[in-house]
């Protein structure tokens, strides 16, 4: 770890505090903005005002270090800024097409959908296609993959590495996967994440699926606010760390019906207005014979399109056969 960034460059942490801040898994002033004032009061047993002055510190000094952006800057450089933003292939042109060039560093990017519509394959597929080098369309750099349903299989990724012309061997050994069994193990894999990103150079972080857990235990409206509190910073927390880390982060959700649809598509992606609000980029996937359709239901600046894909021995790609045949 670099010097500058270690806790001791902060004024007003001292021995004890920075033992209270390792003990909690804090190493480093990216930790401290990643997991926020509240987040480190709660961790650590700080009075929170205490843990507001040492986070805002930090991010001063992640600023002064060019790490992250001043508070107020013209629209110019954050235009700069958005050039030397990457991006990563999902391995069909359609679908980068859709996203402006790929998966962004920076953001969170939802893919939702029912169930075989292709979601967790986007995410093994991404998981390789961050590994082929950069004028592959790639990172060269490895991933991290928060497996919350069970639904991580290496032997897709074998496969895929193998038809993109990785050694496969290699590439499983750049994928660093933790399996969430609750809502609250998957928040203590979330304060985990940042020693990983540096540990395997990781410049992905997938998250399938980022709602499931908190369906599943927050039942009935009763504990609809605390399951939407939870959630809420949960995805503010990939927020941070997509920001703080230049990462590209994917979630993949659910989605739930909604009986009072009278026209239009009566399905809506899990999670309400706070998962709504948190991603970046929201695609909706639904199925076309042995096609995919992939639409863009919101984007800070991309149009409503939609395109099609389809699903390979080699991932995710475009469906060229049925074009031929049309001719």
């Amino acid at each position: 770890m670099e010097e500058e960034l270690e806790l001791e460059s902060i004024d007003g942490i001292g021995p004890v505090t920075k033992q209270k801040l390792s003990d909690a898994g804090i190493r480093n002033i990216l930790d401290l903005v990643v997991r926020g004032p509240l987040g480190i009061s709660e961790a650590t047993g700080l009075d929170l005002d205490k843990a507001t002055t040492i986070c805002n510190k930090a991010r001063t000094k992640l600023v002064e270090l060019g790490k992250l952006g001043k508070d107020f800057v013209t629209a110019t450089e954050i235009y700069k800024k958005r050039q030397m933003i990457e991006r990563i292939s999902t391995g069909s042109s359609k679908l980068d097409e859709l996203l402006g060039g790929g998966i962004e560093t920076q953001a969170i990017t939802e893919f939702y959908g029912e169930y075989g519509t292709g979601k967790t394959q986007i995410c093994h597929t991404l998981c390789v296609m961050v590994q082929l080098p950069k004028e592959s369309k790639g990172l060269d750099a490895g991933a991290i993959y928060i497996d919350t349903e069970g639904t991580f299989r290496p032997e897709r990724v074998y496969t895929i590495a193998q038809k993109k012309g990785l050694d496969p061997e290699k590439a499983l050994e750049k994928i660093m996967v933790a399996k969430a069994y609750n809502s609250s193990h998957q928040e203590l894999i979330l304060d985990e994440v940042g020693k990983m990103i540096e540990k395997i150079n990781a410049r992905l972080l997938i998250i399938d699926s980022a709602v499931a857990h908190y369906r599943a235990e927050f039942l009935g409206r009763g504990t609809l606010a605390e399951r939407q509190q939870r959630l809420n910073r949960f995805m503010h927390m990939l927020m941070r760390i997509a920001e703080t880390y230049n990462i590209a982060v994917v979630a993949t959700n659910q989605i739930q019906s909604t009986p009072d649809t009278f026209y239009g598509d009566p399905f809506r992606a899990a999670g309400g207005h706070v998962v709504a609000h948190t991603s970046t980029y929201r695609i909706y996937l639904k199925r076309s014979g042995k096609n995919r359709v992939a639409r863009m239901v919101d984007s800070p600046y991309h149009p409503e399109v939609e395109v099609i894909f389809t699903l390979t021995d080699g991932g995710i790609s475009d469906p060229e056969e049925k074009k031929k045949s049309n001719h």
